[in-house]
């Protein structure tokens, strides 16, 4: 498969997917989360026993593209949910992967950029990373991430971070479980590859087992928040204060919310 917004290299058993759109900070578009969804099935499908997530140039992945956000104001009721669909079977098939998945952070990781890098089993990051949910202050609803993020701290901080949408950095985000290490930059690849090649000591069968379990634990649960946080993340967009924040973003100004 050709790739236009990522590339997918293979060394052996070690596979690196890098988003390749430096000039928009890795952005998330619709190509990129399909181009996203199909590098993971190839991986899943060839000799690769683990995979590395990291990004070209200065960030990691800042969030829903400008284009695609302009976008969103004049779809309709369906195409917003489908929409939300294909962010949810990208987030469930980051959680889902059968192999290893380690995110390597090279620098801001904001909204859904967030959620890609602290859903994978490993998550490595420069002292430098920024995270964020930050979806309440443009008038979105963090709802699909959220299922994800209170099964990896817990609803009280959840609630902190969703609630406030504020940015934080490599060494909070280690704290609250979301990075398991902070790693000089020039070493971040390298510390990804050999976090990857101690994994391959490992049974691959032992692996692959182990994360179904861990997903088959949750997993009728998990169907029914999804599809909540589908809906809600659809339904939010009708409102007026979506419509206001969307506009104040773009504008770079501050929002005016019609519910104050």
């Amino acid at each position: 498969m050709a790739y236009t917004t990522l590339t997918l290299e293979s060394d052996g058993a070690i596979a690196t997917v890098t988003f390749n759109r430096p000039e928009k900070r890795n952005a998330i578009s619709t190509e990129m989360i399909e181009e996203l969804l199909g590098a993971l099935f190839e991986c899943e499908k060839n000799q690769a026993r683990a995979v590395i997530l990291t990004g070209a140039g200065k960030a990691f992945c800042s969030g829903m593209d400008l284009d695609a956000l302009k976008e969103l104001a004049g779809q309709a009721p369906e195409q917003n949910l489908e929409d939300s669909r294909r962010m949810a079977r990208m987030f469930r098939r980051l959680y889902t992967f059968p192999k290893p998945l380690i995110a390597a952070v090279n620098g801001p990781a904001i909204a859904g950029g967030c959620g890609i890098a602290t859903l994978c089993d490993f998550t490595l990051a420069v002292p430098e990373a920024k995270f964020g949910y930050t979806e309440v202050r443009i008038g979105f609803i963090p709802a699909i991430v959220s299922v994800f993020l209170i099964r990896q701290i817990g609803e009280k901080r959840a609630r902190d971070l969703l609630l406030s949408g504020r940015i934080f950095g490599a060494e909070e985000a280690q704290r609250l479980g979301l990075v398991n290490t902070i790693v000089p930059p020039d070493q971040l690849l390298t510390r990804a590859r050999e976090l990857a090649t101690a994994l391959l000591a490992n049974s691959p069968a032992s692996l692959l087992r182990t994360k179904q379990l861990l997903v088959a634990f949750s997993a009728g649960e998990l169907d029914r928040q999804i599809s909540l946080a589908v809906e809600a993340n659809s339904a939010i967009r009708a409102t007026p204060d979506f419509r206001e924040g969307l506009a104040a973003f773009l504008e770079k100004r501050a929002p005016n919310w019609p519910s104050e």
